[in-house]
């Protein structure tokens, strides 16, 4: 029963923050990861009630230490990467639209990296309006999200 009220409150409080950030957590809606696993994960991107446009573009940078693999497509957007010179993938660039009050999710596949780590997955959304979010811990109110491998 313990384990099941544990599991709950994680789910919640998971559930709780994805519903105001752009938030990465494993496709089980974990905040942690084994080391050297391929993992599924899910970016969460909510069109918060502040602003005053539909999102347009979302772009993610790939943590170092994690290689990302594939993505999911995700219905009614395209998606671009960004590439290294060595070929290895740097960030990932989904356009499309996030009306007011509505959220997207985005999903993809990787390899976490082979040592303990914290994963900080810089988010930055565009509005229609031009306007920018970003969510890279450069502002408190828009932390980036992360998630621990270990």
């Amino acid at each position: 029963m313990r384990t099941l009220m544990t599991f709950l409150t994680a789910i919640l409080f998971c559930g709780a923050s994805a519903s105001a950030h752009a938030v990465v957590r494993t496709e089980l809606g974990m905040a942690e990861s084994a080391l050297d696993a391929t993992e599924m994960y899910r970016l969460q991107v909510p069109n918060e009630t502040a602003a005053t446009s539909a999102t347009t573009e979302v772009r993610m940078l790939v943590p170092d230490g994690f290689t990302l693999t594939r993505t999911v497509q995700a219905p009614g957007w395209q998606r671009t990467f960004e590439k290294a010179a060595d070929g290895k993938i740097t960030a990932v660039v989904w356009t499309g639209r996030i009306q007011l009050q509505e959220i997207a999710r985005f999903y993809f596949q990787g390899m976490n990296p082979k040592a303990a780590a914290t994963l900080t997955w810089k988010v930055y959304q565009r509005y229609e309006d031009g306007t920018v979010t970003a969510w890279d811990d450069a502002n408190k109110e828009f932390p980036a999200s992360s998630t621990t491998v270990r």
